[in-house]
């Protein structure tokens, strides 16, 4: 199993940067930060640029694989954002892993005048977002017009570090884009679904859901082998990290799931994900090796 953090970038780099050095040291697997003009309640504080922070946080760190959980096309633009995930996939000598999702609503959706999609339409447009990412990531002087995106020779040189293209880890709940996971992604990532308040219930979900990723990958005729399968931890209605012994627990109960990695969150002093960084520090420098292995 492999073990993974996010650390919001919601703290000015003199206080971020010692995060993300730290989980390089502590030897977690990766590291993640979210991909937001703002976020829930948050949106009201500090908040920055989360490829900006990936970039910084590949010059403090050696080892440790760094990603976005997730970036969408609710502000992105495939040809753009392929030149800023060459940059930070050079910076960070090929540590990069791109989360992507389909973005959902609230501020993103927003703040640059647009009008709100229903679920379809989003789905749509990651979709073609996807498929054109990948596309100039892999391929110089890429034109498309699509329904979406129009691109005129987008350039990617020099290319990824990573060949063919950095890995796609995809979030899917439902049958559509677990199809493009099948067919693009090279991890896939899920907050489970059911009741907010029962833990019971969200298990429940995650179990259908991988299930419902096997058939998916049985239809693509893919292999199972293939594909990383990362859960998030705190998308259950208990906080991953309210103690050493339940996040063991959670750790386990994902990989009888058949999950190759798990994320977590570093502990804020209130709000979301609010917890005591001393449960962390246990995690990480007594249970953490046992848990890897």
């Amino acid at each position: 199993m492999r073990i993974g953090i996010v650390i919001l970038p919601d703290q000015r780099w003199a206080e971020s940067q010692r995060r993300w050095r730290q989980v390089d040291e502590w030897g977690f697997d990766h590291a993640w930060t979210y991909d937001h003009l703002g976020w829930r309640d948050l949106v009201d504080g500090p908040w920055f640029d989360s490829m900006t922070t990936l970039t910084a946080a590949a010059t403090v760190t050696s080892r440790i694989r760094l990603g976005t959980l997730v970036a969408s096309p609710n502000f992105r633009h495939p040809a753009a954002f392929a030149r800023q995930i060459t940059t930070v996939d050079d910076v960070s000598d090929g540590r990069l892993l791109l989360g992507l999702g389909a973005g959902g609503i609230g501020f993103d959706s927003a703040v640059l005048g647009g009008e709100t999609l229903p679920p379809r339409q989003r789905v749509d447009r990651f979709a073609e977002f996807t498929e054109l990412l990948d596309l100039i990531l892999r391929e110089d002087g890429t034109t498309w017009r699509g329904d979406w995106f129009t691109a005129v020779d987008a350039r990617n040189n020099p290319g990824c570090v990573q060949q063919p293209r950095v890995p796609f880890v995809v979030a899917a709940n439902g049958p559509r884009s677990m199809r493009l996971v099948a067919r693009f992604g090279q991890g896939w990532v899920t907050t489970g679904t059911g009741d907010d308040n029962d833990l019971a219930s969200w298990w429940d979900s995650v179990s259908t859901l991988s299930a419902r990723m096997d058939r998916t990958l049985d239809e693509a005729g893919r292999d199972p082998a293939t594909l990383d399968r990362y859960l998030s931890l705190d998308a259950a209605p208990v906080f991953s990290l309210s103690s050493a012994q339940f996040f063991a627990d959670q750790v386990a109960r994902a990989a009888d799931l058949g999950f190759t990695d798990v994320v977590t969150h570093w502990p804020r002093a209130s709000s979301w994900y609010a917890g005591d960084e001393a449960v962390l520090v246990d995690v990480a420098t007594r249970l953490l090796p046992e848990l890897r292995g």
